[in-house]
């Protein structure tokens, strides 16, 4: 049986890492959206993750974003960090340091590029939660990112066999999947949303919330739309849904976090910069992001990106 934790439900922030125009990270940046995010009803918050670009990070980079998360976030909300590796060894020695910086779970994205066997995913799991103590850890699986696949059944049998494995963001996109792990889960197992634009439709089959993308720009109106469908009013966080739709999809215009951050630049919160291998987006895609920004209300027909 997994372990039951109160607070690990609602809409949580995959956050940004802002860069300066030197490349590193932009730390006064990083704390005003922190402190936003919280400021507009977020309780949850997930430093170091895909849309953290913690993959071109550095070690010392992650315990820094990860270190100010904890800081501004001062028992005001939880703290997820994304630790996670395609070397146990490695993802072993992020989650004992994010346990050293005060954060209050763990999330691991499944191994990339090794494609080990569903055996493989399950030893790796088990193996870094049982490093790390009591600290919840969440599992996340997305395949299109990873190469690899958390089955259901690999799922539920760490959720049934290690007690701190705590919850799942699930990105893989198969809904059948997904119904399998919230049908068959043990009690107290989380199960969050890895999808913006399917978070809706997973929160009326029994999931607890989302781990988003959307949130960076829209805190107030995604978590107002999560708190809405887990207290039963459909009507109202359906109304917002579509609200927001557009806004979800043109997150995915190009790989993540690039329109995103796009938006947020234009919203004149960070600078629009990203690590190599990613780029920003292309002009076009830009004008996209600033045409659904525009009709949100959250820049004015003048705005301009900031360089």
């Amino acid at each position: 049986m997994s372990m039951k934790i109160d607070w690990l439900q609602g809409c949580a922030t995959a956050l940004v890492t802002p860069f300066n125009s030197a490349g590193a990270v932009d730390e006064k940046a990083f704390r005003v959206l922190v402190e936003r995010q919280i400021k507009q009803g977020v309780r949850l918050l997930v430093p170091c993750g895909t849309t953290g670009e913690s993959v071109t990070m550095t070690e010392e980079e992650d315990a820094h974003v990860i270190g100010m998360t904890v800081e501004v976030a001062k028992g005001r909300a939880h703290v997820i960090a994304g630790t996670g590796s395609n070397s146990t060894s490695t993802a072993i020695e992020y989650s004992q340091a994010a346990r050293r910086l005060g954060v209050d779970a763990i999330l691991v994205v499944a191994p990339y590029y090794n494609k080990p066997t569903q055996e493989g995913l399950y030893a790796h799991f088990r193996a870094i939660a049982e490093s790390v103590g009591d600290l919840p850890v969440v599992l996340y699986n997305v395949p299109g990112r990873t190469s690899t696949n958390i089955a259901a059944g690999t799922v539920l049998r760490l959720a049934r066999d290690v007690k701190n494995i705590a919850a799942v963001k699930e990105a893989s996109g198969n809904l059948s999947q997904i119904m399998e792990i919230l049908h068959h889960r043990p009690t107290g197992f989380r199960v969050f949303s890895g999808d913006d634009a399917v978070t809706l439709p997973l929160l009326s089959l029994g999931a607890d919330g989302i781990i988003s993308v959307v949130s960076n720009e829209v805190p107030d109106l995604m978590s107002r739309m999560v708190e809405l469908a887990l207290a039963g009013d459909w009507v109202e966080a359906r109304n917002l849904h579509f609200r927001l739709l557009n806004l979800m999809e043109v997150n995915f215009i190009e790989t993540s976090p690039g329109p995103v951050k796009a938006a947020l630049a234009l919203m004149g919160l960070i600078e629009e910069k990203l690590r190599l291998p990613l780029v920003p987006v292309q002009e076009k895609s830009r004008l996209k992001v600033r045409e659904v920004l525009v009709e949100l209300g959250l820049v004015k027909e003048t705005s301009h990106a900031i360089a």
